[in-house]
This record gives structure tokens, C-alpha cells and sequence, in this order.
């Protein structure tokens, strides 16, 4: 359905869901370089940046499966509205900042979701959710921490018994050039999977007002512009979300980091490689008390993943809800 507007107002909401990528980065910052700042691995200046590198090569490595299901797999991509796009962004926007004032690790791409979701219900009704879509990404909620838990257990207790007989020097070095290269592979992760939201947005919102020519697609000027900024996104970082994932959850070293980041990046290619938006917040979280949990159990300090845990299950409700009322004051005008 074409929803015509005016030019001013279409370059005016992109920019808008640009500076939602931005803020996706700087909020996010933290799932990629927590374990390099907490083990001193990289010194906080040169992990956001060498995390902002990461994300932007994803260009290269990951396809657009994830923008795709954003666009069309979430709400009817025939009922989205410039009004449904603007109460989308701003649900997840306002949500993003409450949880990075609170240093709580929530997920801007179930913000997203859930600003979406509660936009288009409130234009639409219930009718407009793509079950499909919807289906994959909440159960991905409890999945993908809970696959990440499991992987990283693994990998801490496999490698633990691999070096039984190493020396701790020959190990340190070995798991520091690792850790290295899968805080790499989880940066790459992260902007595949969480860039390709806002690319999806941008796509649905041309397709609705005809700007877009043919069916449904990314066009390539969207796939780079979404890059670039969570990319500048990430390298403003989010200092308070780093010392929560990298010191308040467990204590981490470099064969912890290595474990908790290589899980993390399994998780979350697997889920871009198959459309699912996953939350690469859910997903480095799991890895990280998974880790711990490999230890022993009063490794991890549960209070404050309970409080993460609370974030999880909140974000979509309370994105839509705002997603929702922003959609209804935009019929006031």
C-alpha cells in the first residue's frame, strides 16, 4: 500500500531510525567488548573501536535474512504506515536509554520488536502480526541465552580438560590471542545481526510510502548507512552496560572471555544465517553466566542476573506499550 509523504518527513524518519542504529551500537557495545576491557586485554578506547571495525565488516560476511524478517516477517508489511514506523522507533528508543541510564544489558532488538509490534496493533489490530516472524523471535528470547549457557559450559569444561596438564604461562598466552579473535568474530556477529533491524525498518518504511522499486528488498545504500552508524554507535560505547557484563555477572579471564565470546558468536550467526533477530544481548549474557556457572554455581552473582533476567521478559511489553501510545499521538496531528 503506497502511504504517500512528503520528502522532508521520509528523510526526516530514516534519520530517525539511523540514530536508533546509533544508539543499537552504543548500547550494545558492551555485548562485544566486555570480556576484552574486564580481562585488560584492550584497553577501553581500543576495544570500542576495534569492536566499531567489527561491526562494520559484517558488510561482508552476512547476508540480509535478518532484515528481511524484520521487514515483512514481524507485521503485515501492506499495513505499516510512516505513523506505525516513527511510534516503532521511538518505543524502542525510549527503552534503550531507560535500561543504558540503568546499566541493565536489555535488548534493543526486542525493543525494536516490541515497538513495532505495539505500533502496528495499535494501527491495525491484532490481524497485522506475521506469526511466523513474531513466533521465531520470542521463542529465540529464552533460546538463545540458554543455548549460549550451554555452549560456553561446554567450552570451559572441554578446554579445561584439554590443558589439565599445560602450564599456566603456555595457557595465558594461548587463550589471550584467542580471546582476541573471538571478541572479533562476536563484533562481526553483532553488527550482522543487529544492523540488519534498522536496515529492515528503512526497507518496510520505503516500500510502504513507493519509494522502493519492484518487491520488497534492502537497497544497498540502506545495508551501508545502517553499518556506519552502529558502527559509530559502538565507538561512542556504553560504559555502564561494560561493567555489568564484564565484572558484576562473574569474574572473567582470558579463557573465560575466549569461551563466553566464541558461544556467543555461534549463537548469534546461527540466528542470522536463519532470520531470527536475535538479541546478541540475551546471547553474550547466557555465555558469560555460563562460563561462571562452569566454575562453580557462587561464580555467578544471581542478583544481578535476576535483574537482567526481569529486563528480558519486560522489554517487548514495554516497548510496545510506548510504541503504541506515540503511534496514537501521531493521529492527533
Amino acid at each position: 500500500m503506497d502511504h504517500t509523504i512528503s520528502l522532508p518527513l521520509l528523510v526526516g524518519l530514516v534519520a530517525l531510525a539511523l540514530a536508533f542504529d546509533f544508539l543499537n551500537g552504543l548500547h550494545d557495545a558492551a555485548n562485544a567488548i566486555a570480556t576484552v576491557v574486564a580481562t585488560r586485554l584492550l584497553s577501553p578506547v581500543f576495544a570500542v573501536m576495534f569492536a566499531a571495525l567489527g561491526n562494520f565488516v559484517a558488510y561482508w560476511f552476512v547476508g540480509l535474512h535478518v532484515a528481511e524478517t524484520v521487514g515483512k516477517g514481524i507485521i503485515d508489511k501492506d499495513a505499516v504506515t510512516p505513523a506505525v514506523v516513527f511510534g516503532a522507533l521511538v518505543g524502542a528508543m525510549f527503552w534503550n536509554v531507560v535500561t543504558w541510564l540503568k546499566g541493565i544489558p536489555s535488548s534493543s532488538s526486542h525493543a525494536l520488536i516490541g515497538g513495532l509490534l505495539g505500533a502496528g496493533m495499535a494501527a491495525a489490530g491484532p490481524g497485522v502480526i506475521e506469526a511466523d516472524g513474531t513466533v521465531k523471535t520470542v521463542v529465540a528470547i529464552f533460546a538463545s541465552p540458554l543455548i549460549g549457557f550451554v555452549i560456553a559450559m561446554l567450552l570451559m569444561l572441554a578446554t579445561s580438560w584439554l590443558f589439565q596438564g599445560a602450564t599456566t604461562r603456555r595457557t595465558n598466552g594461548l587463550f589471550r590471542s584467542l580471546h582476541l579473535l573471538s571478541s572479533a568474530a562476536y563484533s562481526i556477529s553483532h553488527g550482522g545481526n543487529d544492523a540488519q533491524k534498522t536496515m529492515g525498518i528503512i526497507a518496510v518504511l520505503l516500500y510502504s510510502t513507493g519509494h522502493l522499486q519492484g518487491e520488497f528488498h534492502v537497497p544497498e545504500w540502506v545495508v551501508i548507512a545502517c553499518y556506519v552508524s552502529i558502527a559509530l554507535g559502538t565507538m561512542s560505547g556504553g560504559w555502564k552496560i561494560i561493567r555489568t557484563m564484564g565484572n558484576k555477572l562473574t569474574k572473567l579471564n582470558h579463557h573465560s572471555g575466549f569461551c563466553a565470546s566464541s558461544a556467543g558468536s555461534v549463537v548469534v550467526f546461527g540466528a542470522s544465517a536463519l532470520g531470527i533477530p536475535v538479541s546478541t544481548t540475551h546471547a553474550i549474557t547466557g555465555a558469560v553466566v555460563g562460563t561462571g556457572a562452569a566454575r562453580r554455581a557462587s561464580a555467578v552473582r544471581w542478583s544481578v542476573a535476576s535483574r537482567v533476567i526481569v529486563a528480558w521478559f519486560i522489554t517487548i511489553p514495554a516497548s510496545g506499550v510506548v510504541g503504541a501510545l506515540f503511534y496514537l499521538l501521531t493521529r492527533l496531528f
